[in-house]
């Protein structure tokens, strides 16, 4: 599984890098603050809601600490998607957030 620091991901979005985010919390956690530009799909609507990702798009997966967006990922990465799994989840996250 592919893996990338909160660190490094800032550093991407800071240097305006467009990327394709998916935050996997329950609905009370991402009211609380989401990385800008994610889009919401909880970790037990993914598989219903795979018509909404593109297998040709590269995408980051995140949670509160990196276990849930891990067993996305992990389950993503064996359907054929490009995902890297944010380590430390927002816990960790120091960016902003909307």
């Amino acid at each position: 599984m592919k893996e990338m620091t909160t660190t490094e991901l800032q550093q991407l979005l800071e240097q305006g890098q467009e990327l394709n985010l998916v935050d996997v919390r329950e609905l009370d956690e991402v009211a609380q603050g989401m990385i800008p530009g994610a889009i919401h799909i909880p970790l037990g609507e993914v598989v219903e809601r795979l018509d909404e990702l593109d297998k040709a798009k590269p995408y980051i997966l995140i949670c509160r600490s990196g276990g849930r967006s891990g067993r996305a990922s992990e389950f993503l990465d064996a359907e054929g998607y490009d995902v890297t799994n944010m380590v430390g989840g927002m816990l960790a996250w120091e960016g902003a957030t909307e």
